[in-house]
């Protein structure tokens, strides 16, 4: 028995070890930066540190101090060290800073739960003292749950649970510093509740910088083709896309390619997918048959890719089609060495069998690693120009 156990083990360990490679880990000296099933029983010189409400700076043994807080009232029977401080509370318009750590070092993990418009909530993200943002992100769109109403992500980089559980798995090495702001675009207070696990280590040379950026167009005009990303310079690897997509037609929405230029390309891509539902690894439209044979869209949600949410005109307020889709490269990364640029075309179909190109409302997340220092980002649109109506 206990052959057959340390057999299964070692198989085991050995896909794991398989599912790291095809990620691009290499046989470097284990640091406590990169977990994975086939080294979680090896030691480490690696620190964990947490930062939340309870205890805003991460330092080692100062966790649940608080004598004041959002849970005071709460606790006012029971004192210090009983759940004082859960969460915060933002007013209008205020920058609230998240994480100040001093590396090197890695984000490993952030949880979050917002109340409010999720579009409102802004996240930044600086690494190395750097003055302008490697992350700026609305925060649902972050957590792949754009259209600010819940829906079930299951997924290796972003997980979003019931009620409104955002939580992120993507690694986000720094070497002398990170600093993690949100802001409260809203009119009103807002309440936030987070945590953020990260590890105190040494950080190999040839690891890159996390980034996150989005855009938005509503509608996207005619003919033209939607941009996920452009203006990347550095050496890199493109690690997902969240998109966003209200149809303004009826009819199939997906028959767009997205395409890839890289290192120079200008009027052709190296890369050219084949149909937007192709590219988040679906098939004919996401359609399946329902019990009584009438087409429908599936939701489903993958460790890699996923269209979690179909949002349906209700007959009264809700008018068009919604849907969220994810594409994670975790284990098929777009690596790119100077530059990158990644569009994706809204088509539908005419009269006759002829593509008609779409104007549709179109948010997106593209998310990235790559060396410092990037391009600034465009300039994040405006309260108005983020609003889902």
């Amino acid at each position: 028995m206990r052959r057959r156990q340390v057999t299964v083990m070692t198989s085991l360990v050995a896909v794991a070890l398989a599912a790291s490679a095809a990620a691009g880990e290499d046989a470097r000296p284990f640091n406590g930066l990169h977990m994975h099933m086939g080294n979680l029983s090896r030691l480490s010189d690696a620190r964990t540190r947490s930062i939340s409400p309870e205890n805003f700076t991460g330092e080692k043994g100062a966790g649940g101090m608080a004598t004041d807080g959002t849970g005071r009232n709460a606790a006012r029977e029971l004192g210090q060290g009983w759940k004082v401080s859960p969460s915060i509370t933002l007013k209008p318009g205020e920058v609230f800073t998240l994480a100040d750590i001093e590396g090197p070092g890695a984000i490993q993990q952030i949880w979050m739960t917002p109340t409010g418009k999720w579009r409102f909530w802004i996240l930044r993200m600086y690494w190395d003292g750097e003055k302008e943002p490697s992350v700026e992100v609305p925060l649902g769109d972050f957590f792949a749950c754009g259209w600010g109403q819940y829906a079930q992500v299951s997924s290796l980089a972003v997980c979003v649970n019931p009620g409104s559980a955002f939580n992120c798995y993507w690694l986000m090495p720094f070497r002398r510093h990170c600093r993690i702001t949100i802001e409260n675009l809203h009119s009103d207070n807002q309440t936030l509740y987070y945590q953020i696990n990260y590890t105190l280590t040494d950080i190999p040379d040839d690891e890159a910088y996390f980034h996150a950026q989005f855009r938005r167009v509503n509608p996207l005009p005619y003919k033209e083709v939607y941009t996920i990303v452009d203006g990347i310079r550095g050496k890199g690897q493109y690690v997902g896309t969240y998109m966003a997509w209200q149809a303004n037609n009826n009819g199939w929405w997906g028959e767009g390619e997205i395409k890839f230029y890289m290192d120079g390309d200008r009027d052709f891509p190296t890369i050219c997918g084949t149909g937007t539902e192709d590219y988040f690894c679906g098939s004919y439209c996401f359609v399946v048959k329902d019990a009584a044979g009438k087409d429908q869209y599936r939701e489903f949600t993958t460790p890699y890719a996923g269209m979690p949410q179909v949002i349906r005109p209700d007959g009264m307020w809700n008018t068009q089609m919604r849907f969220g889709l994810y594409r994670w490269h975790i284990v098929d990364p777009v690596r790119f060495d100077s530059d990158l640029r990644v569009t994706m075309q809204a088509l539908g179909w005419r009269d006759g069998g002829r593509y008609l190109p779409l104007r549709e409302d179109i948010a997106s997340v593209a998310y990235w690693y790559q060396t410092e220092p990037h391009n600034p980002f465009p300039k994040l649109p405006d309260r108005d120009a983020l609003e889902i109506n």
